[in-house]
């Protein structure tokens, strides 16, 4: 289908009449899928490499995050054990310095007795507070919405 015109350059035929000429050009174009596929299945390659690298990684941290903290509680643990018999200590002390203090004006069984009754009476008010907390945590996690 060319030109009549001698001037003019000639066109070249689209269609192509032989079937050689639409495999050689479908050759690219199986081979571009072919290397898509291959591309395609590389990257889905580098990619679960690196989720796993980076699962490995997240693991490593985290154990690394675990040890640490649980050293920290140990420690703080420890320390507040310490606090805790140093304040024993001290009102051990306390209640000794109270009933050597009150000896020569209420005698020394008096100065127990008002020594005992109030570290009594303080007791006791630690208790009715605790027993208010627990009574308000049981009602916060009751399953029947009682109170």
């Amino acid at each position: 289908m060319h030109d009549s015109n001698p001037g003019s350059p000639p066109i070249p035929d689209t269609a192509s009449d032989s079937p050689e000429a639409d495999l050689a050009e479908g050759a690219p174009a199986e081979a571009a899928a072919g290397n898509s596929f291959t591309e395609l299945r590389d990257d889905l390659t580098a990619l679960v490499e690196d989720a796993r690298t980076y699962a490995e990684a997240e693991i490593a941290f985290q154990k690394t995050r675990a040890g640490l903290a649980g050293k920290a509680a140990g420690r703080a643990l420890g320390l507040l054990v310490l606090a805790l018999v140093l304040l024993h200590i001290a009102l051990i002390a306390l209640a000794v310095g109270a009933v050597i203090a009150l000896a020569p004006l209420v005698s020394i069984w008096g100065a127990i007795a008002i020594v005992v009754g109030v570290m009594l009476v303080g007791v006791g008010a630690l208790v009715y507070l605790a027993v208010g907390d627990g009574k308000m945590l049981s009602a916060m996690f009751a399953s029947d919405g009682t109170k």
